[in-house]
């Protein structure tokens, strides 16, 4: 009898849990630590948005500001910069846009890239991280990031795993905290504006990306698509909206492939280049 139960438990073959499947809850090991900070920034914006629904114009002036240079240094530095090699900057300028995505909460570069680089190699099957056809919308928006395994970046992105770009791993959370509590220079409705509610919208706005952007057709192969109207609501990194453009030609620098689709990140990298900080800019054939 024993035999045969141990012979069948042998036969069968052991099946992995989807991390979708957990409870939403529930943090991958190794990710309680971003959990917490996703709970306490949501608390800290509702708590904000209660007690100072209106901000004076010069705190909503200095939140707008950074929430734009930190979309400037996730499309322009972590994505199309480090996660491509779409073009080249000069390192003061890149170390620049490192740090404003880091202080907008995108984390350190190796592990943004790593987690992307994995994404394209895996898109929309279920060894994609972040994608809602398997995990669903809420999975692919914001889940993901807590509870999904952590993606090696000695694996897929070793030269973001040494030098100046792996001091920015210790660097993080000093210049999270920097980004939290700035405010406070305008009193608390800046504590809130500046830190907190600022940090919920950017994160949203980024999240959307691998979300929004990602419920196209629902058969077999890539489900990104363009949104338009999804462009205006990230600022400066309007351009990310028009996914379906980057997964069709992931070597190119633009995203926004027409006349009429708006880029800003594009457009900054145009600026650079002309002042002879950014080459090797890899463009797509306009339409």
């Amino acid at each position: 009898m024993n035999r045969s139960i141990a012979a069948s438990m042998n036969q069968s073959p052991s099946r992995e849990i989807p991390p979708w499947s957990q409870p939403f809850w529930r943090p991958a090991r190794g990710k309680a630590s971003v959990l917490f900070y996703l709970v306490v920034i949501h608390v800290l914006a509702i708590t904000g948005l209660v007690l100072f629904p209106l901000p004076s114009m010069p705190v909503f002036g200095v939140a707008l500001l950074l929430a734009a240079l930190g979309g400037l240094g996730t499309t322009v530095g972590y994505h199309r910069m480090l996660a491509h090699r779409t073009l080249k900057i000069n390192k003061s300028i890149e170390h620049m846009l490192i740090f404003w995505a880091v202080f907008n909460g995108s984390g350190h570069p190796a592990s943004w890239v790593a987690y992307h680089r994995h994404h394209h190699s895996r898109t929309d099957t279920p060894e994609d991280v972040s994608s809602p056809k398997h995990g669903g919308f809420w999975w692919a928006h914001l889940r993901w990031l807590y509870q999904s395994a952590p993606a090696e970046p000695q694996k897929w992105c070793p030269e973001l795993n040494r030098g100046a770009y792996k001091a920015w791993r210790f660097a993080e959370v000093p210049v999270v905290l920097l980004s939290l509590f700035c405010g406070l220079a305008f009193g608390w409705p800046g504590f809130f504006w500046i830190g907190a509610i600022r940090l919920v919208y950017s994160l949203h706005m980024q999240c959307f990306v691998n979300s929004l952007t990602h419920l196209g057709h629902t058969g077999e192969g890539d489900s990104s698509r363009n949104v338009w109207w999804l462009g205006p609501l990230q600022l400066t990194a309007w351009g990310e909206n028009w996914h379906r453009n980057h997964h069709s030609l992931v070597s190119s620098a633009r995203l926004g492939r027409y006349w009429w689709q708006v880029d800003i990140g594009w457009y900054f990298i145009l600026m650079l280049e002309a002042f002879g900080l950014a080459s090797n800019v890899k463009r797509a054939r306009a339409e």
